[in-house]
């Protein structure tokens, strides 16, 4: 006697809509689920805002003060660029960004939660290009807001002195773009290193150290290989395209465009890492 397996409506729509989760679509979005569902999250994007934000205002102050002083009345031009006043906070929205883009994978894994994801998602190379495609789309988007916000407090103090960023100015453009783009490269760095390291602790620390104490570590060396080699650091080399007057610049002789790449080579390095441990090892 043969046996006919017949299939209800509602069991294949069911399976089609299982397909439809695994697809890429369906990966990022239970990734912008996940990364919207954590309270660590919505902190860390507030304070990236306020801390940006409220730098940029201390900077114009300090700034407005310094113009200020007797010694500085025959001075014509302030050398510093209004749009290098303006998002000045960057070196500490990285800090935030950093520990964000290293939460959203190292989190995964201190809860357990990684292994119903890999699960669902076998070939595992879609969680962590979801995880990047995410994670960028927000650090544009709070890059963006903490510029504007630092925009507008810090203009009734920089039009004091003309120092208001001109939105037609290439150069403005060049320094906001820049940032935006150093934080995201920032980001995925976290992102790629989280992922291989597997540790919030370690990852923070490991993002920190090559962005900060590497810097401040090697200026102290009065070598000249040494001063060479801390150019190609990734916030040194952020300095290429983040600094207007070469007074602020630690990039040495690397242009807009070198520095950018070596900033992207460290996020391309990190991530290529991130997915070569992703595939191989155990969840």
């Amino acid at each position: 006697m043969s046996t006919v397996t017949t299939e209800t409506p509602a069991t294949s729509t069911h399976r089609s809509a299982v397909a439809a989760d695994l697809r890429f679509t369906g990966v990022l979005r239970g990734e912008w689920i996940k990364m919207f569902s954590l309270r660590s999250t919505w902190w860390t994007l507030g304070t990236t805002v306020a801390v940006m934000v409220l730098f940029a205002l201390l900077q114009a102050t300090s700034v407005q003060l310094l113009i200020d002083q007797p010694e500085m009345a025959g001075l014509e031009e302030f050398s510093m660029h209004g749009a290098e006043i303006v998002s000045a906070g960057y070196q500490f929205g990285m800090v935030t960004i950093g520990v964000l883009g290293a939460l959203l994978v190292t989190g995964e894994y201190a809860t357990g939660m990684i292994r119903s994801t890999l699960s669902a998602v076998p070939t595992r190379l879609p969680v962590l290009a979801a995880k990047a495609i995410a994670l960028t789309g927000v650090t544009v988007a709070v890059s963006a807001v903490s510029l504007a916000l630092a925009y507008l407090v810090t203009t009734p103090v920089l039009s004091r002195h003309d120092l208001v960023p001109d939105l037609a100015d290439a150069q403005t453009w060049q320094v906001f773009g820049g940032m935006v783009y150093f934080l995201v490269m920032v980001a995925l760095l976290a992102l790629g290193l989280g992922t291989v390291l597997r540790h919030s602790a370690g990852t923070i620390t490991g993002v920190l150290g090559l962005l900060l104490l590497l810097p401040i570590a090697l200026q102290f060396v009065n070598l000249d290989w040494v001063q060479d080699v801390m150019t190609y650091l990734p916030l040194p080399a952020a300095t290429a395209f983040l600094a207007v007057n070469p007074e602020y610049s630690m990039a040495g002789g690397l242009t807009a465009g070198q520095g950018a790449a070596v900033v992207a080579a460290y996020s391309v390095v990190a991530l290529t890492a991130g997915a070569v441990a992703l595939r191989r090892r155990d969840a």
